[in-house]
């Protein structure tokens, strides 16, 4: 049984062209840096992977780096620990869907979010966290979002997912990534 359940009309949905050409890809490494200086960060990701900016909000950019397969995210966030966390961007619900079985069968416990608005972008993700408490998500976008990330009060109380073991998101979770 899926775990995350998206509205039919929304399943196949690819916000860019980039996205679409991705969509015979399995999947790519997520790395989320906080970083002092969003400027001095993008200077130099740039230089290192030979790529531009993807998407750049204020406080916000992502690279898409084809080789290595890497969606490399910086939020600035001034003397924060460095490490935000880790991803794995997929290109469909069903690996999504699949990645949050694998974790409930291993006794992580993973939460599961659905359409919800963080890192400027739509997704569809599950998540748990490591020993040291280092977030591990699973995600899909499924549409851009121009606008600011909302924040937990603004997002709902969710619902436990009964049938499958995955807990759902509420007002007491921790807000998105960029939050952090």
């Amino acid at each position: 049984m899926p775990i995350i359940r998206v509205a039919k009309d929304r399943a196949d949905v690819s916000y860019t062209d980039a996205n679409r050409a991705l969509v015979g890809k399995s999947m790519r490494l997520q790395l989320a840096l906080n970083v002092d200086n969003l400027d001095e960060a993008i200077a130099f990701y740039r230089k290192i992977f030979g790529v531009d900016v993807h998407k750049r909000r204020p406080g916000y950019a992502n690279f898409e780096v084809e080789s290595p397969p890497l969606k490399l995210v910086l939020f600035e966030n001034p003397g924060a620990q460095r490490l935000n966390h880790l991803g794995v961007e997929v290109f469909d619900d069903a690996s999504v869907a699949a990645a949050g079985e694998r974790l409930r069968e291993a006794g992580l416990v993973p939460v599961a979010e659905e359409r919800e608005v963080c890192c400027f972008a739509e997704q569809n993700k599950v998540f748990t966290h490591d020993p040291q408490g280092t977030r591990w998500e699973w995600y899909r976008i499924t549409d851009d979002a121009s606008g600011s990330v909302p924040a937990v009060e603004e997002r709902g109380a969710g619902e436990a997912y009964a049938e499958t073991g995955t807990a759902r998101v509420d007002s007491d979770s921790e807000p998105c990534c960029s939050m952090r």
